[in-house]
């Protein structure tokens, strides 16, 4: 690991060797933070599915002590897709395996419920998702619980989208149901290798927006994996402030932000 010091506009960056050794560096700064948090709070995690955060999650159910207590831990989960027409769109099937629901449960919940003793896992109820009905509610929603400790963030190759959020990006947005962006789409299918095609892509899904993610989070942490984001994080890093054309630099306006990024997503 090595300390580049800061972007353009003095936001922290680290460079790690590889994934796994960034996965398990953030895994232990959460597992500190849920620590910290006191018995009868919860500790709010923002999580993105997908790839960028995958070694993340997979360190935490190695390194998370048996006797700790996952019960306060809530997964705030970005985005979801859904189907339907505007005025009555609904989320899809949690069963499918191209869901973020899908997502959270089998590559975070599960695994972490399945490291700890029985009785001390998250419960089902502490995954929340936001609901295409009223997307608003899941800002008052995580507002009224305090707020995210620690949101983790993640960056669309092509064109930079957080969350479903698609260039050009509006900062204080909400949560809200999005026309996703055909570049999105594509990215997506690198997610989700079980849509065969384009076609097979929703169209629409609910997200929250940059506003929820740097309004009601106490830190960010904008995590770039792999030469497939080399682009995006080359774009941050010589981003001086949020760039509505490249909505992963909004992480220069959040609370207490930081990038960490793997030897693959770096150029000196």
């Amino acid at each position: 690991m090595s300390e580049l010091g800061a972007a353009r506009d003095g936001t922290p960056v680290t460079v790690f060797d590889d994934a796994t050794l960034l996965g398990e560096a953030l895994a232990r700064e959460i597992l500190a933070g849920l620590e910290r948090t006191a018995t009868d709070a919860r500790y709010l995690l923002g999580c993105p599915s997908g790839r960028s955060l995958r070694s993340t999650y997979r360190a935490l159910a190695r390194l998370v002590s048996a006797e700790a207590d996952l019960s306060r831990l809530v997964v705030v989960m970005m985005d979801e897709y859904v189907v339907g027409e505007p005025g009555a769109f609904e989320r899809l099937d949690p069963g499918l395996s191209h869901t973020c629901a899908w997502f959270a449960e089998h590559e975070i919940r599960r695994p972490l419920n399945g490291a700890v003793t029985r009785g001390r896992g998250i419960p089902a109820e502490h995954v929340w998702l936001p609901d295409p009905a009223d997307p608003a509610a899941y800002d008052r929603r995580i507002a009224d619980a305090g707020g995210v400790e620690l949101f983790l963030a993640a960056s669309g190759a092509g064109d930079g989208h957080v969350a479903f959020n698609p260039p050009p990006a509006d900062l204080g947005g909400g949560s809200r149901v999005i026309e996703l962006a055909e570049q999105t789409r594509r990215d997506n299918m690198a997610t989700f290798p079980q849509f065969g095609s384009l076609e097979e892509v929703p169209r629409y899904g609910v997200s929250v927006g940059l506003g929820t993610i740097g309004g009601l989070s106490r830190t960010v942490v904008m995590v770039l994996i792999g030469e497939a984001k080399r682009a995006s994080a080359a774009r941050i890093l010589a981003a001086c402030d949020f760039d509505p054309a490249w909505p992963a630099t909004f992480i220069h306006r959040c609370p207490d932000p930081r990038i960490l990024l793997d030897r693959g997503a770096f150029t000196a």
